[in-house]
């Protein structure tokens, strides 16, 4: 089985990036810079601070399930919820907890920084300095993705193996049929993960389960004799196939018509007909989702390139 899932999803980040951009001005202002001693560059100055988040980062982004554990981590809105406070100023536990309050949630100090600071730290987008967290700039990127998106954990398991975005890129990029999305994630799964993500209203299929195409068979047609209507019939007929009800419209011609001139041209061997099973597509909604997962997913590669 050809397996698509996310961990996969950081290749490329050899491409070049913005974030790679600020990093060659950082080193270029650090050739300029001259410090007494390295104590000095180390307390005092921001931009090696901030070299260092991306040398960490860097190391937390080896791990081949860094962005499964990302898309999980950020499918909380309480952790989102802190994420967006953070990325206004430093905050302390208290100041944390006195925050979640305001929004209607009531956790101890302990369960804020185990369940829902912790984790953020864990995939590079909080730091803890001097019993305060602050968010990165890899987090403030990554903050203002997810503005609009705090009740994702609604929809979409907050534990999992992430197969239900996987197939949400995967659909990104053109619909797909149920064999297709077979050779994307574990066979065994496909059917839940689609349940789940049309119960989601994110994906949709049509009501029959087959559409019957038609086909120009590789016969030559200047060897056939061709009636008016035979050949505009013959001639909407696309490479790439059509159904009955399309090629009615596209030649104007009534339905029960071209079913007869449609026969006429099976007959004469220049048409062939084949079942194209249904596919699945993003729903308006599940666009808005995909096109969010395929922004992480770019910021990640770009912070792997930038990191690297």
């Amino acid at each position: 089985m050809k397996t698509e899932n996310y961990p996969v999803l950081l290749q490329g980040a050899e491409e070049k990036s913005n974030l790679a951009q600020t990093l060659k001005e950082w080193n270029e202002t650090c050739k300029q810079c001259n410090p007494l001693t390295p104590i000095q560059c180390t307390t005092g100055c921001k931009i090696w601070k901030q070299k260092n988040e991306f040398r960490n980062l860097y190391e937390k982004m080896k791990n081949p399930g860094f962005m499964t554990n990302l898309l999980n981590t950020l499918k909380n809105n309480r952790r989102l919820q802190i994420l967006e406070m953070i990325s206004k100023g430093r905050y302390s536990l208290a100041r944390l907890q006195q925050g979640l309050k305001k929004l209607g949630y009531y956790h101890s100090q302990q369960t804020i920084a185990e369940e829902y600071v912790a984790p953020l730290i864990e995939v590079g987008l909080v730091e803890e300095n001097q019993n305060q967290y602050c968010i990165t700039l890899f987090g403030c990127r990554l903050s203002e993705l997810t503005t609009d998106f705090h009740n994702i954990e609604d929809y979409l398991p907050s534990h999992s193996e992430c197969y239900e975005e996987t197939v949400l890129s995967a659909l990104l990029n053109k619909p797909k049929t149920y064999e297709d999305l077979e050779d994307i994630i574990q066979a065994k799964s496909v059917s839940r993960v689609l349940n789940r993500l049309q119960k989601a209203k994110f994906v949709e299929a049509p009501k029959k389960n087959d559409y019957v195409f038609y086909f120009k068979t590789k016969r030559n047609s200047n060897n056939s004799k061709f009636s008016p209507t035979e050949n505009r019939i013959y001639e909407n007929i696309p490479f790439d196939g059509i159904s009955a009800q399309e090629l009615a419209e596209k030649a104007n011609i009534s339905l029960r018509r071209t079913y007869k001139y449609l026969r006429r041209l099976k007959g004469k061997k220049l048409v062939f007909t084949k079942k194209r099973p249904k596919s699945y597509t993003l729903t308006a909604q599940g666009l808005e989702i995909a096109t969010l997962l395929n922004r992480i997913r770019d910021l990640v590669v770009e912070a792997s390139a930038a990191s690297s």
